[in-house]
């Protein structure tokens, strides 16, 4: 699992429902402050086609699932706790919050769409989620705008004895948000920031932080409780709102999926996550029965929960991120099945990053790939594409 999702919201949007929904661990719940104090980290899941059939193969996965031709592949998803104003300046949790935080390739800020939970996470009634949308981007930004002020300072002392651009120096300060000097000065250029920084102020350096964050830190929203009327009014007032344009909003109901999968695990209906329906095949009582057909017309209308898009559309649409399958060109199944694996790889991932991913021996030892699907033989920075399926030829 070598991708992070980090589940971010103030207290009592329900984000912990949301991360027991994703995962099924029993996370403790509850709407007052504070319910998630340490960062719970989990196994969560998303869907890729399985490549299997095309080989008229049955995979056996050694890790996931693969539920009639949908693989589900393991990600990490952690509920990160302590989101409150002030975090940036460590009021609450703040200090552990962003180091927490900090560890998630990208975030998915749980956002109560009903507005009946105010800054704070008390019960109140009309309160607008834009307040909450702002609130967390503005900490972030505010969080990395200090940090560009220590790199600032840095390159202005000569921190390592002889003249550096303004690029390095930032980039060595900012080294936590995995960027580099490369990135840093495409951010320069593309904000309009003079290459001196001496020339800076105030708005443009706040400006360069908003943009090292969003570059580096991409926030996708679930828009959760749709399941609610009061949700779905700000839902569709916010979406057409230009000022939200750089964001990307998921519809979500944490509560009808954690409610879909134990009514699945007690037999009573047929459910698979991400779906858009569900059958019912047991004998549910009046109660519950009435509850699923409340849950039913909701994720007919949304085409789901939301909760399987919402990682999803993080890691494989923000990121970029694709999956490859290990295989073998000669169709050869080891002892143990076919089609065991399945990794989830950054953009832009060659034959050589995939080998080295495999195992750093297999990667000193390349000699080359095979696409399985061509039988052609492919280079070491050849770039692969989503559900590639490559048998990596190495020496070791």
């Amino acid at each position: 699992m070598s991708y992070k999702i980090g589940l971010v919201g103030k207290p009592s949007v329900g984000k912990s429902s949301f991360f027991n929904a994703a995962t099924m661990n029993d996370v403790s719940e509850g709407a007052y402050p504070f319910t998630t104090i340490d960062p719970a980290v989990g196994e969560a899941y998303v869907r890729v086609d399985c490549a299997a059939p095309e080989f008229d193969e049955n995979c056996t996965p050694s890790v996931g699932f693969c539920d009639g031709g949908t693989r589900f592949v393991p990600v990490k998803l952690v509920d990160v706790a302590g989101l409150i104003p002030g975090a940036h300046e460590g009021n609450g949790l703040g200090n552990q919050f962003l180091t927490d935080l900090n560890e998630a390739d990208v975030l998915v800020h749980v956002v109560d769409f009903s507005g009946k939970t105010d800054l704070e996470g008390e019960k109140t009634e009309g309160h607008d989620p834009r307040e909450d949308i702002d609130f967390l981007e503005e900490e972030l930004d505010m969080w990395y705008l200090d940090i560009l002020e220590k790199g600032l300072d840095r390159y202005r002392s000569g921190y390592h004895g002889e003249e550096n651009d303004v690029e390095e120096d930032l980039a060595e300060q900012m080294s936590a948000f995995k960027t580099n000097k490369d990135e840093i000065k495409q951010i320069l250029l593309a904000t309009g920031a003079d290459l001196d920084p001496d020339e800076w102020g105030e708005e443009t350096k706040g400006r360069v932080a908003r943009e090292i964050r969003e570059r580096t830190k991409p926030i996708v929203i679930a828009a959760n409780k749709m399941d609610t009327s009061a949700a779905q009014k700000n839902y569709a007032a916010i979406t057409a709102d230009p000022d939200y344009d750089h964001l990307t909003f998921v519809p979500t109901s944490a509560h009808a999926e954690k409610a879909l999968k134990k009514a699945d695990e007690a037999g009573v209906i047929e459910y698979r996550p991400g779906a858009s329906s569900f059958e019912v095949v047991g004998d549910p009582s009046e109660e519950q029965a009435a509850g699923l057909e409340q849950i039913r017309e909701y994720v007919e209308s949304y085409e789901g929960t939301g909760i399987q898009d919402v990682l999803e559309l993080a890691l494989f649409d923000v990121m970029g991120a694709i999956a490859v399958f290990p295989g073998s060109a000669n169709g050869r199944a080891d002892t143990e099945g076919v089609f065991r694996d399945c990794f989830i790889l950054p953009d832009g991932s060659t034959t050589e990053d995939f080998a080295y991913h495999l195992h750093s021996d297999i990667g000193d030892g390349l000699l080359h790939g095979i696409d399985c699907r061509s039988k052609r033989q492919v280079g070491s920075e050849h770039r692969l594409g989503h559900r590639d399926v490559v048998e990596i030829v190495t020496t070791n």
